[in-house]
C-alpha cells in the first residue's frame, strides 16, 4: 500500500512527537564494575525461582516475597499462591545461588517441578505467571526436550524479551538440543570449574552464552542443609545475581544491553592498558 495518509503498523512508535529520548551509558567495552554494580545488592528487583519451590527461612535463602504452585489436576494446569516447600532441592539451591549476590532482592517462588507438576504446561503457566506479574528477571534452571513445547516457550521467551523480563537459562547437562536454553533471547549458561563465585566468561561461540561456577560447589538444599553438586543448574543462578545487581542500579536496561554489560565484564575479556 501507499499513499500520503498511509503509515505502516509499528510506525506510531517513531513518531517525532512521542519519540523517546534516551540516554547514553559509555561505550559498551569500558563500563566497569563499579558502573555496572558496584555496592548494588538486588534491592527493589524481583527475582523469579520458576523451579521446585525455595524452602523459606533457610539460612542461605532468608525470607521469599511471593509464590506461586503450577500443577496438575484432570488434565489442566491449576495456580495456587499459597505459601509451599520445596519438592526436591533443586529450587532452594539455585535461590541460595541468587542471595549469595544479591542479598536484599525480593525472592519468588515459581514451582513448576515436583508431584503433581514437572509438565510442560505447569512449566509454561509458571513462566507465563512471572513474565504477567512483574518480575524483573527470572532463574530457570530447567528446561524440555520435547519438541511439543518448543512453539510455546519460544513465544514466551520472546514476550519476556519484549518486556524487559531477563530470562537467565541453565544449559543441557547432556550434549542434546533443549530449550529455552537455546533461544537468542534468554541468557543462557554452562558451568566451569572455578571456585570464585564472581568470576563468569563469555562464550563467543552461543548458543551457551556465559559460564560461571557449576562444578562441586556446595549450596544450600531443603531442610536447611547444603549440598555438594554439579551441573549447570547451579551456573545460571550466579549470573542472575549478577543481573539483579546490575537492575538495581540501572532498572531501565533493555534485555540487550543486559547482556551486553555481562559480556563486557567477563573475565575473559580482554582489557587494554591505560
Amino acid at each position: 500500500m501507499s499513499g500520503s495518509g498511509y503509515r505502516p503498523a509499528f510506525s506510531e512508535a517513531f513518531n517525532p512527537d512521542s519519540l523517546p529520548i534516551l540516554d547514553p551509558i559509555s561505550p559498551i567495552e569500558d563500563v566497569s564494575e563499579e558502573w555496572a554494580w558496584g555496592g548494588a545488592r538486588g534491592r527493589g528487583v524481583r527475582v523469579g525461582i520458576i523451579d521446585s519451590g525455595v524452602e523459606e527461612g533457610h539460612r542461605m535463602v532468608g525470607p521469599v516475597d511471593g509464590w506461586l504452585a503450577a500443577s496438575m489436576a484432570a488434565g489442566d494446569v491449576r495456580l495456587s499462591s499459597q505459601p509451599h516447600e520445596d519438592a526436591m532441592g533443586h529450587g532452594t539451591a539455585c535461590a541460595g545461588i541468587v542471595r549469595s549476590h544479591a542479598p536484599d532482592c525480593e525472592l519468588y517462588s515459581i514451582r513448576v517441578l515436583g508431584p503433581g507438576a514437572s509438565t510442560g504446561e505447569a512449566f509454561i503457566a509458571g513462566l507465563r505467571w512471572a513474565i504477567e506479574n512483574g518480575m524483573h528477571v527470572c532463574n530457570l534452571s530447567l528446561g524440555t526436550t520435547k519438541k511439543a513445547y518448543y512453539a510455546a516457550l519460544h513465544e514466551l521467551a520472546d514476550l519476556a524479551y519484549f518486556r524487559n523480563v531477563i530470562l537467565v537459562t541453565a544449559a543441557n547437562n547432556f550434549p542434546i538440543s533443549s530449550f529455552p536454553c537455546e533461544y537468542a533471547s534468554v541468557i543462557s549458561v554452562a558451568a566451569h570449574e572455578g571456585r570464585d563465585p564472581e568470576t563468569y566468561y563469555y562464550n563467543p561461540m552461543p548458543p551457551v552464552e556465559f559460564g560461571a561456577p557449576g562444578i562441586n560447589v556446595r549450596v544450600a538444599w531443603r531442610g536447611g542443609g547444603t549440598s555438594l553438586v554439579t551441573g549447570n543448574s547451579f551456573a545460571a543462578p550466579h549470573v542472575t545475581g549478577f543481573v539483579a545487581r546490575l537492575l538495581e542500579k540501572h532498572p531501565d536496561l533493555t534485555s540487550f544491553q543486559v547482556k551486553s554489560v555481562l559480556r563486557a565484564l567477563a573475565a575473559n575479556m580482554r582489557r587494554e592498558e591505560l
